[in-house]
């Protein structure tokens, strides 16, 4: 099951004389990333490089900086992809040394930091909750509304017109359950509309 992290962890890594300094955390999307990477730059002008790896759904990136290709912006990216994580940017500052890593080196280097910072990240499970939206006649509405406190359903509208319509959210894999039991309990009364896709929630 996909996860994603509830802070942002920092760590710092010294290697021959090099400081990589490290940060996971959580990221909705890759323009956000892209500010948060703008201010590392400039809270670290004298860093020579900002290596960052986004895994945001369709918006993943993978960053070296100026790092030569494939030693800093990969690694870290595979980093987070063998964790199963979701929506998580790990960055890392690097301040050179004066000692050249070689290529083997630095992948080494970069994939550290960012595994030495997810140890201490809280990882939480990603639940994919889905919308529904049912109407049902006033007497009806008391019996609903218990239903979904029982379900542990997260109640998002309600309106009041010839019937009541309730719009409501619950973990993608309880809806069909709660659904069969609101239809017998309503005896075919609980009319279901068209119901959203599933969306994320940490």
């Amino acid at each position: 099951m996909p996860q994603t992290i509830s802070a942002a962890v920092h760590h710092e890594l010294l290697i021959k004389k090099s400081r990589f300094i490290a940060c996971v955390q959580p990221m909705s999307d890759r323009a956000a990333a892209q500010a948060v990477v703008a201010g590392l730059r400039a809270q670290h002008p004298g860093a020579a490089h900002v290596c960052w790896a986004l895994l945001a759904g369709g918006q993943s990136a993978a960053v070296d900086d100026g790092e030569p290709s494939g030693t800093a912006g990969r690694p870290m990216l595979d980093v987070l992809r063998h964790q199963d994580l979701e929506g998580v940017l790990a960055t890392v500052v690097r301040y050179f040394g004066g000692v050249k890593l070689g290529a083997g080196g630095l992948v080494r280097a970069y994939t550290d930091s960012v595994a030495q910072a997810l140890l201490q990240a809280e990882k939480v499970a990603i639940v994919k909750l889905r919308q529904l939206r049912c109407v049902v006649p006033y007497a009806m509405e008391g019996m609903l509304r218990r239903e979904l406190e029982l379900a542990q359903a997260s109640l998002l509208d309600v309106s009041h017109g010839d019937s009541v319509t309730l719009a409501f959210s619950l973990p993608a894999a309880d809806a069909l359950a709660l659904q069969g039991r609101l239809n017998e309990s309503g005896n075919g009364r609980v009319l279901w509309l068209d119901d959203e896709e599933p969306e994320d929630a940490a």
